[in-house]
This record gives structure tokens, C-alpha cells and sequence, in this order.
């Protein structure tokens, strides 16, 4: 459960500074239109850079939009507000970036992935930029890391449900529509977010913390490389090779053997299903938009124990019941995704969901 990261752009810049590069080496002159093949290629993945839409990318078109984009790239917004705590861990802090709007915005909640046990709230630039220009306030978000002992699944997921009570109450001060609400991430945040997406509402009316009185129900949720199980013997099952043995299985649940994992006592079968999202997953649940970029097929005999974590299965199994439920659902496979961008129908894919709660 390595974290995904949500745009893969860091490499695609790193491309077409290399091409602009090699495309300026000789005496041609730069803003002459010229059909190179190198140029033609860039423009089929990069359309955008094609400034006066003639279809020919020029040397000049490609610098330029690669000035634009590590501009955009260096200008990282500030938090509206940082590090507000959320819940009694130290851990359990957000940070909240509101977009600018008169009425109440909607809110996109990023869960970031790293296995339970790493990562950061630190959400991509470029990402955050797309969902404050479409009018969305974002909140980005720690949760505690397990710890094989103290900290089991699915308390991480526990401290996500939280998160979304906490920003709930603050609907009114932060200018958010506390009836659209999406969850988003990558790996574990992804099955975070479906977690909190597929579980019955966790509000308790009653109680005297008014956080915990708030609904955690959510109206999209949107994934990359999501697991929908966190149960080793189903992902044995639905995954094969050794992709149930990855270590972050082992320690959310304070074990040490294959034979412990795979031979759970009721109690430990009891977690096993708590901490999955499938096993929540009931008619009445959010649309998802889900992101698969792992290799597809059968793993390979000598897999190393965790290969395979990011499975597009994850995705088909969740295809089958979400159709099954009659509940909406878009699967994307990214090395099949060409001319397309995952990252922008995902944030077009809340905002029809959005309209629908409005």
C-alpha cells in the first residue's frame, strides 16, 4: 500500500523538458512551424501546448508551456487554516483551503496513502489548484499510523469518519455545504475514503461532544489504486501471488505469520471484515470514481510479498457488487487511458454527483 501519488506530472514534465531540449538542438529556427516527429508526439499527450491550435507544435509552444507549467507548479497555495487538530492524537490534524464563493462551497476531503504507517497530508499542487478553481474548498488530512499493537485497522479509517464530523461543524464558519462532501486518495487513503463512504453513518445524536452528533456520510468518493479489502485471505483470493503478504497487512492487524493471517480466530475475522470497505458496501452508498494504474494480469511466480497491492482486481471487484447494488461507478485503467486525464474527470465526476445533492 505505497502511496500513489495523484498526478503522475512530475514525469511527464521531465519528458517534455527532455523533448524541448532535444527538439532545439540544430540551427532550425524556433518559431518556425515544423512537423518533427518528436514535436508531433509531445502534442498528442499535451494538446494544450499547441497555443494557436494550428495542430503543429512549434519549439517556442513547447517552451513555453513548460515555463507554465513549472510555474503553476511552483506556486503552492497556503492553507486557509494548518494544522487544525481535529481529534485528541497528535496526528489528528487537517489542513483546510476554502475557495472563494458568497454561498457555501462544496468540500473534497484528500486522504493521502503510505501503507497506514507513512505519508503526508501535503496534497499536489496542481491537484488542489483544479478543485479551487471549480469552486471546491479542500481539507487535506493526518490520521494515526498503525502500530502492529496500539493502533489496528481500522482506526485510521475511525479517524477519517472523525475528520469528516469535525469539518461538518465547521460548515457554517468555513463557508462549506455540508450535503456535498467527497473523500479522495490514494492506497491506504483510498480505502480510507471508501470506508467511510460505504459504512453506516457513525453520528451519534446523543452525545455530548457535538462533533460526534455530525453525519459521516459522504456523496462521492473518488480512489487511486484502492484496496477494497483488507482481509489477507481475500486478497489471496481476488489478487493471488503474494500481495496479501505485504507488510502493512500483517502489522494493521498485530500479526506475525502467514499461518496467523490466514487462519484468523473469530475476533480476528471480526477486524478483518470491520476494516474492509466491501463488506460495508449497501445500496444506499455514494457513486465512485476509481483510478488503476498497477500492472494487470496474474502475478508472477517469484512476486515479492506485497506486488500486486494496487491490483486493478481491487477495481473489478468493486465493479461487479457496485452493479450488482445499481450504484453508480466509473473504472478507469490508466495505461489504457490515452488522451484522457483520470484527475480531471474525477474532479467533473463530483461535481455531477454535487449537482445531484444540491
Amino acid at each position: 500500500m505505497t502511496q500513489i501519488p495523484t498526478v503522475r506530472f512530475g514525469l511527464r514534465i521531465l519528458v517534455l523538458c527532455t523533448m524541448v531540449m532535444l527538439s532545439c538542438h540544430g540551427g532550425i529556427a524556433a518559431d518556425k512551424p515544423q512537423p518533427d516527429a518528436q514535436l508531433q508526439k509531445l502534442l498528442k499527450r499535451f494538446p494544450a501546448a499547441d497555443k494557436n491550435k494550428d495542430g503543429i507544435l512549434t519549439r517556442t509552444e513547447a517552451r513555453e508551456y513548460r515555463d507554465k507549467i513549472r510555474g503553476s507548479q511552483a506556486k503552492a497555495v497556503k492553507p486557509t487554516y494548518a494544522d487544525v487538530k481535529y481529534g485528541d492524537h497528535p496526528r489528528n490534524v487537517l489542513d483546510f483551503y476554502q475557495a472563494k464563493s458568497d454561498k457555501p462551497t462544496p468540500l473534497v476531503i484528500y486522504i493521502h496513502g503510505g501503507g497506514f504507517v507513512g505519508g503526508s497530508k501535503r496534497i499536489h499542487p496542481r491537484q488542489l489548484q483544479l478543485f479551487l478553481d471549480a469552486g471546491m474548498s479542500v481539507a487535506a488530512i493526518h490520521y494515526r499510523f498503525i502500530d502492529g499493537k496500539n493502533v489496528l485497522l481500522p482506526e485510521p479509517q475511525r479517524d477519517g469518519a472523525r475528520a469528516v464530523q469535525f469539518l461538518r461543524s465547521k460548515a457554517q464558519e468555513w463557508n462549506i455545504d455540508p450535503k456535498r462532501v467527497a473523500c479522495y486518495g490514494g492506497s491506504a487513503g483510498a480505502g480510507i475514503s471508501m470506508w467511510i463512504g460505504f459504512h453506516d453513518d457513525l453520528a451519534d445524536p446523543n452525545s455530548d461532544d457535538p462533533v460526534k452528533r455530525q453525519s459521516t456520510r459522504i456523496q462521492a468518493i473518488g480512489t487511486m489504486g484502492g484496496q477494497s479489502t483488507y482481509d489477507p485471505i481475500k486478497i489471496k483470493a481476488l489478487v493471488g501471488g503474494r500481495a496479501w503478504e505485504h507488510r502493512s497487512i500483517f502489522k494493521a492487524y498485530g500479526v506475525t505469520t502467514a499461518k496467523e493471517a490466514l487462519n484468523p480466530t473469530p475476533e480476528q475475522q471480526k477486524r478483518y471484515d470491520e476494516s474492509s470497505a466491501i463488506t460495508h458496501l449497501t445500496k444506499d452508498d455514494p457513486p465512485l470514481y476509481m483510478i488503476y494504474s498497477e500492472a494487470d494480469g496474474p502475478l508472477p511466480e517469484n512476486a515479492r510479498p506485497g506486488q500486486g497491492i494496487h491490483h486493478p482486481n481491487f477495481g473489478r471487484d468493486l465493479v461487479k457488487k457496485m452493479n450488482e447494488l445499481q450504484i453508480e461507478n466509473v473504472f478507469v485503467y490508466t495505461p489504457k487511458a490515452k488522451g484522457r486525464d483520470p484527475n480531471r474527470e474525477m474532479l467533473e465526476f463530483f461535481q455531477k454527483q454535487f449537482a445531484k445533492a444540491k
